[in-house]
């Protein structure tokens, strides 16, 4: 029978360095300084994202003028991967261009990061997963009149 701290060790490869539970500066100061954490009241886009594997799950909402995202909120129901990388996601999209922000991919996301672990990198890609839905819908209501 395996060491049940067996069953939380991440198989390294060559020259990979990182645990299944190892994150670095930026993943902890995201995760415990989440940033533009809450909702938009009437949002211009929302969606609502998951990962039915690991349950991890986010809503997100943005305020746009023009064509530019000027506010952007989020609430994760996750971990702390999740949370993490969803401020840094935030981070990267607040300001932008809209054509720009769609362009953002969870590697830009992981590159900000610094890396995260490889267990992990799925996370990732539910604030982008979010970020491109919450667009969607708000080109969506555009193209009907509704903006």
């Amino acid at each position: 029978m395996k060491e049940w701290k067996d069953l939380y060790r991440q198989d390294q490869g060559p020259g990979e360095a990182t645990g299944y539970f190892v994150y670095n500066e930026t993943i902890l100061d995201h995760f415990k300084n989440p940033r533009h954490i809450g909702e938009i009241e009437e949002p211009d886009g929302s969606a609502v994202v998951g990962d039915p594997n690991c349950g991890d799950h986010i809503r997100l909402h943005l305020m746009i003028e023009g064509d530019k995202i000027v506010d952007i909120r989020y609430k994760v129901f996750g971990c702390a991967a999740a949370i993490a990388t969803t401020s840094i996601l935030c981070e990267l999209a607040i300001n932008k261009d809209l054509n720009d922000a769609l362009a953002i991919t969870d590697d830009d996301v992981i590159e900000t990061a610094g890396g995260i672990p490889a267990r992990k990198a799925h996370c990732s890609l539910l604030g982008v997963a979010g970020l491109h839905s919450a667009l969607a819908e708000y080109f969506m209501k555009k193209e009907k009149g509704g903006q």
